[in-house]
């Protein structure tokens, strides 16, 4: 019998690994202590300062850039996941049905197809309707590819939600709606928040198919840094840059403490 050994003793895996992790990483990092820089050459330390952050947030084109971007994704976030919770009880409390490989398999479409190829679909379905309403056609795009993001930890925890307590409702002749609303919903709520939190951090942070679909005035933040770098790297653009990581390292952790909890409670 061939002896299997832990993928961790393959000689040199670790040193691999440590290596990768710090060539993801460092530029990161690098990023972020640039942006304490007081001077304004971006890779010239003079000292550390804090008046490139100031800049920013008195910028009134990155105030609106960012006011966009979250008028996006909390919209964008709401709808899908209201969308992303139906679609997750008919697939796992509607029984068989005829169709319904093929429903999960569009749900779950956008997340196999690229990023470039849903905006240019979107982008002609825009050109081709004539459909030109500023800032809801970035959230209609946004809806477009945030459902399955969170349809996934929804879909999960329903199908790991035990039954009983849902036919211990209908056996006290408790109707579908009183149901769900006192006994499925309570319960499904980690995950709704879970999938929330994960479509609301993508919303936040897309960029390729905000610059295809965006118009004038809906102009994103992550939009807004491309258009930055494009004249330049500086201090300024790391500060938003370092600000806006923040942002989605706070919402994962977030995600990452409701799937924890969600875990332990179930486990």
């Amino acid at each position: 019998m061939p002896e299997f050994r832990n993928v961790g003793e393959v000689r040199g895996l670790r040193s691999a690994a440590f290596g990768f992790m710090v060539f993801l990483y460092l530029p990161i990092a690098i990023l972020i202590l640039y942006s304490f820089n007081s001077g304004s050459l971006v890779m010239v330390w003079s000292g550390f300062g804090l008046n490139w952050y100031a800049k920013a947030f008195a910028n009134a084109d990155i105030q609106r850039a960012a006011l966009n971007s979250l008028i996006v994704a909390t919209v964008a976030t709401a709808l899908a996941t209201v969308i992303a919770t139906l679609a997750a009880l008919v697939m796992t409390r509607g029984g068989p049905f005829r169709g319904r490989g093929a429903s999960l398999a569009m749900i779950s479409l956008p997340l196999m197809v690229p990023e470039i190829v849903t905006a240019v679909a979107m982008l002609i379905v825009f050109a081709g309707t004539g459909l030109s309403l500023g800032l809801g056609n970035v959230i209609i795009a946004h809806v477009t590819f945030c459902i399955p993001f969170a349809f996934m930890p929804i879909r999960a925890r329903l199908e790991g939600m035990d039954t009983t307590l849902e036919q211990a409702s209908a056996d006290l002749y408790g109707s579908d709606w009183a149901t769900f609303r006192y006994v499925t919903l309570p319960i499904l709520m980690p995950g709704i928040l879970a999938g929330a939190m994960l479509s609301f951090v993508i919303s936040l942070d897309d960029f390729i198919i905000t610059m295809m679909v965006a118009g004038a005035g809906s102009t994103t933040l992550p939009v807004y840094i491309y258009s930055m770098i494009r004249q330049g790297v500086t201090p300024e653009v790391n500060a938003v840059s370092s600000l806006l990581l923040l942002a989605s390292v706070l919402l994962v952790t977030l995600y990452w403490l409701v799937t924890r909890n969600r875990d332990a409670a179930t486990a």
